[in-house]
């Protein structure tokens, strides 16, 4: 007899079922309460931050002349005091809370189904905060993402979502995350599409606007209707000046390029040194320590040099006639102190100090061109504001993210022409000189090709063997004319493959160089061999290349088949691949997938009858490995045959302990706790699974 609490939780979990039957329901119920939790996790991290700058120096964003009073050994000791504290969090619980956070969800995303541990946004919410309180040269936004992002797919792992869903309540994180700090919706919406999925086609778009805009509301019920920087009016003093801004984007892109090498350089640098990770941290706060001593302008997340640059305000010690001199130390010591709080292993993002590299160099750009054209041109303000947009735009390679985030900042339509002007030659300059931005080269350098589309993933995972037709037409190179026409007529390929009497492939003999022949077959007939008709230039594959591999030779050689020969046994021919055959299995590897994301993972949510009915004749369901099972593979087992079901994926644990999925061939073998997900009629999988 069930308990009341089971009869509870069952009644609960059919009110969830048929809550979950309306799709459009349910995603805009979950996509408000991301947005929710994200925002409270953006307003958070900014309480947090300031609660540790209060606690470690007094006062808030680190003003100068509460850094002017502060002894030069504190400018040491509270730095590295904070690094401490951050490298053991990070180090003991949750690693992937180290570094700047977007790539972490860009990996998420790309290689684990959007599942990231829960434990994360609480990890990187306290790691970064107390990281920036403590003066670490980096910026809240890119944690402020991790956090949203991890809330997304907790929630997604909560109400075991399939791996389509997952990703999507990923990117309505990331999306209220940039949305909540920056004021800017639009903009965090766009960045989820741009930057996080990576794909404008994305179906399930509305539920990132909503979180997005709940974010937006949540921050500004909160901390007020405030944008994150307070810009000045713009206009356009002289049509000249869009040249002028075109210039600022070449020096930006410039700059950008440097940002992304100098951060990678002393990731690598930090990487190589043979010391605990956390003493490593320790070192970079020492360092920045040290910097700040000399230039405290990059302690934190820089909000309020980058406000009074936007401003016109003189902060350099050197004087207004010198204010680009300092603008350029600004931008080259920044570079050098993001990259050692993120490269020692420090907590925190990318995004703020981009800002304020860019902000710099635009400002210094400016004040050169004022000086120079004064009535053609506005003081340095814009230009500072133009630059912060187009670092942003090329190091993330996200123009249209940066371009929306600063015209909802500023709400000024005149603002948009040089943005877009700065931004898109300051991004196709960066792209040209390095195709992978600052996010993604940080998952290439972790062997993750974000680039690498899906139908040439797929293509890699497939084999030559797989499709190997066993059957060529196999000729002597003695063969007379006229058997070789009816050895054409006798079969259905285009051409046939000559062999020398070792049974060494020598060389091919196509159906249009027969057809010439035929006029003349009665005189030709018994004087013309197929040696006389071979083309020795033939390209012949191996049996375990990719048909990647083999679809590259396809467009390279303008051929419909090709020759398969065995490996180590010189040119002896086992077989052939045609151009169609090629693209039959990618059609049905294509919907295999497809039926796996959309209905295999929901299979979990059925723990009591773990079966989806997907028509009426045939079902999915997942199924334990038997002990008779292991160590077999899907060959040797041949359940197709045996029990008429067809195993679509494999589920298995990971090296990490999460679970994975793997699309198998028939080659994979069966290991203890895999699970199979099969297709079949329901008599079929019954009967596999009383086996």
């Amino acid at each position: 007899m069930p308990s009341i609490f089971a009869k509870i939780k069952i009644a609960l979990f059919r009110q969830f079922l048929k809550f979950r039957s309306t799709e459009t329901v349910f995603m805009v119920a979950m996509a408000i309460a991301i947005g929710l939790l994200a925002g409270f996790g953006a307003v958070g991290i900014q309480w947090c931050i300031r609660f540790f700058q209060h606690q470690f120096w007094g006062a808030e964003e680190f003003p100068p002349e509460l850094l002017a009073s502060i002894p030069w050994y504190m400018k040491i000791l509270i730095p590295t005091v904070g690094s401490l504290l951050v490298g053991a969090i990070v180090y003991f619980f949750a690693r992937e809370a180290k570094g700047h956070g977007v790539p972490e969800v860009m990996q998420a995303i790309a290689v684990r189904n959007g599942v990231i541990r829960p434990r994360v946004a609480l990890v990187k919410l306290l790691a970064s905060s107390l990281y920036i309180g403590a003066g670490g040269s980096v910026g809240r936004e890119g944690p402020v993402i991790q956090i949203g992002s991890a809330i997304g797919s907790t929630l997604g792992q909560l109400f075991r979502l399939n791996p389509q869903r997952v990703k999507i309540f990923v990117a309505c994180g990331a999306s209220a995350g940039i949305a909540a700090a920056f004021n800017a919706p639009i903009g965090g919406a766009l960045f989820s599409v741009e930057v996080i999925l990576g794909d404008f086609a994305v179906s399930q778009f509305s539920p990132i606007v909503i979180s997005a805009v709940v974010a937006t509301v949540v921050s500004r019920s909160m901390i007020g209707d405030f944008p994150a920087f307070l810009v000045p009016h713009y206009e356009l003093v002289s049509p000249v000046e869009l040249i002028f801004y075109a210039g600022l984007g070449l020096l930006i892109g410039l700059t950008a390029l440097l940002y992304i090498r100098v951060l990678y350089r002393f990731e690598d640098f930090f990487d190589d040194l043979p010391i605990h990770d956390i003493l490593k941290t320790v070192i970079g706060g020492v360092v920045i320590g040290c910097v700040g001593i000399f230039v405290p302008q990059i302690f934190g997340v820089g909000y309020h040099a980058t406000n009074a640059v936007l401003h016109h305000e003189t902060i350099s010690p050197f004087g207004p006639d010198l204010l680009w001199l300092f603008l350029i130390l600004l931008t080259l010591v920044k570079i050098f102190a993001t990259s050692v709080s993120l490269g020692s292993g420090g907590s925190g993002g990318v995004f703020a100090p981009a800002l304020f590299i860019g902000a710099m160099t635009g400002g210094a750009f400016g004040e050169v061109i004022h000086n120079y054209f004064p009535t053609m041109s506005a003081h340095s303000g814009p230009y500072a504001l133009v630059g912060m947009a187009a670092l942003v735009a090329s190091s993330t390679h996200a123009p249209i993210t940066a371009i929306l985030i600063i015209f909802e900042m500023t709400n000024d339509y005149k603002i948009i022409l040089p943005l877009m002007i700065s931004c898109v030659i300051a991004t196709l300059l960066t792209t040209r000189l390095q195709k992978e931005s600052i996010y993604s080269l940080k998952l290439l350098r972790r062997g993750i090709d974000l680039f690498g589309n899906r139908e040439v993933n797929i293509l890699r995972s497939l084999k030559v063997q797989d499709i190997l037709r066993t059957d060529p037409v196999v000729i002597p190179a003695s063969m007379p004319l006229s058997r070789l026409i009816d050895t054409f007529l006798g079969c259905h390929y285009n051409q046939l493959f000559v062999v020398d009497r070792n049974e060494r492939l020598i060389g091919r003999i196509t159906l249009s160089e027969v057809r010439k022949l035929i006029q003349d077959q009665e005189y030709l007939a018994d004087i013309v061999i197929a040696h006389d008709l071979i083309n020795s230039q033939v390209v012949s594959i191996h049996s375990t290349d990719s048909l990647d591999q083999v679809m590259r030779i396809f467009g390279r050689h303008a051929v419909e088949e090709l020759p398969v020969v065995k490996a180590g046994n010189g040119k002896s021919i086992m077989g052939l691949v045609s151009y169609r055959d090629v693209m039959e299995a990618y059609n049905r590897e294509l919907i295999r997938r497809d039926l796996v994301t959309e209905t295999g993972a929901n299979i979990q949510l059925l723990e009591k009858t773990p079966r989806i009915e997907v028509t009426k004749t045939f079902s999915l369901a997942e199924i334990p490995v038997s002990m008779r099972f292991e160590g077999k593979s899907l060959t040797d087992l041949d359940l197709r045959n045996n029990y008429d079901v067809n195993v679509l994926v494999i589920r298995r644990k990971g090296e990490d302990g999460e679970k994975e999925e793997v699309v198998p061939t028939p080659k994979t073998t069966v290991q203890r706790g895999d699970t199979l997900i099969v297709l079949g009629r329901d008599q079929d999988i019954q009967r596999l699974q009383n086996q």
